[in-house]
């Protein structure tokens, strides 16, 4: 079955211009968004529309300062909560399936908080992370890599400036443990690492700081109250972030976890039918409600 796909650019009240891009038939409601991660990073997440195309239209979109939504100035992440909020006024759609994978998880929490009654479900995949998960992380990462590796990536974030190869290198580094599989996974951080360019250093360390300032941790209790019947968590059970983290969230927020066995911080990617057996479950239970 082939699905259209369609593009657009739609301009923010502050003037930013945002890339997007649809698959499958738009006029069909309720739609998905998907949100991708980063924070800094391009929209990486065709792969996952192409699993859910066929159940309902699936969006996606350049955050602003990525990718083809190039724009200057400070990034917040009210701001970033206002840009999904104008999108779907766009897009026509009054409530959105959001599907956000890693910082793309913290994004739809925060826009659930503030637009709860604009969102039909939400799936969070491997994030958000809460508590003290960075401890656990920067174990294990550096557990996955060798001291050679370890001094190399310290070496190239130490550099005030990079070339394009050492960029594509630091990178491949940064997330090659992300996956469960190390050689498979060296392979799609090379992959990703030429793809998801321009990386925005600086939208990921002023969102990263506003984060740590005003931590999703704390909200917890009023997102649990907010969220929409069918929200759930799934995760990576090789993800070098724990996956301890996004059990003891599913406590707190009183939402099903689903582990994914032999998957990392991307388990399309590992386990494909897995994942795409899981998104298609969740995503005709929305459409079907």
């Amino acid at each position: 079955m082939t699905l259209t796909e369609t593009q657009g650019l739609v301009s923010m009240t502050d003037g930013a211009q945002l890339r997007w891009v649809a698959l499958g038939d738009t006029s069909r409601r309720p739609a998905v968004i998907l949100l991708h991660g980063g924070p800094g990073l391009p929209d990486y997440l065709g792969d996952v529309a192409s699993m859910i195309g066929d159940l309902a239209p699936v969006y996606r979109y350049d955050q602003r300062g990525t990718g083809r939504s190039p724009w200057q100035g400070r990034h917040s992440l009210a701001r970033h909560v206002d840009d999904l909020a104008e999108l779907l006024k766009a897009w026509d759609v009054p409530k959105a399936v959001l599907i956000g994978h890693s910082y793309g998880t913290d994004l739809a929490s925060r826009f659930c908080l503030r637009h709860s009654d604009r969102v039909a479900a939400m799936l969070l995949m491997c994030g958000p992370f809460t508590g003290d998960w960075r401890t656990g992380y920067r174990a294990e990462r550096s557990r996955r890599m060798s001291a050679a590796q370890r001094a190399r990536l310290r070496a190239l974030e130490e550099l005030p400036q990079r070339t394009e190869e050492q960029e594509a290198e630091l990178l491949t580094l940064a997330w090659f443990t992300d996956h469960a599989d190390p050689d498979r996974g060296w392979h799609w951080a090379a992959q990703g690492a030429r793809q998801r360019r321009p990386v925005n250093w600086s939208m990921n360390g002023e969102l990263g700081r506003e984060g740590r300032a005003d931590p999703l941790d704390e909200h917890v209790a009023d997102l649990r109250a907010c969220l929409p019947v069918r929200a759930e968590l799934l995760g990576g059970s090789a993800d070098p972030r724990p996956v301890s983290a996004l059990e003891s969230l599913a406590l707190r927020l009183a939402r099903p976890l689903t582990r994914v066995e032999g998957a990392g911080h991307e388990p399309w990617l590992e386990q494909p039918d897995a994942v795409r057996a899981h998104l298609r479950r969740f995503v005709k239970g929305a459409v079907d409600a």
